[in-house]
């Protein structure tokens, strides 16, 4: 797994600027950014990888939702074990 920069999800998602997928985060349909330094962030690949599939799928919002609250559920689950 990578850990993607911004440019990277742009490119990986088709998203043009940051504050669109600042604001898909704001509306749960992408995961938020885990912070690899002190003021930046990037995305696990696999998390963007999941959110694309489900999008190219043809999945619902309340669906892609779900997923990313799962993909954060997963997240929590590895911090523990």
């Amino acid at each position: 797994m990578a850990i993607l920069r911004m440019p990277a999800v742009k490119a990986e998602t088709g998203h043009r600027s940051h504050a669109s997928i600042y604001n898909a985060i704001r509306e749960g349909l992408f995961t938020t950014g885990v912070a690899i330094g002190q003021r930046s962030k990037g995305w696990p690949s696999d998390e963007v990888q999941a959110i694309n599939a489900a999008r190219i799928a043809g999945k619902s919002d309340a669906e892609i939702r779900e997923l990313v609250q799962h993909l954060h559920a997963k997240r929590r689950a590895l911090i523990l074990s």
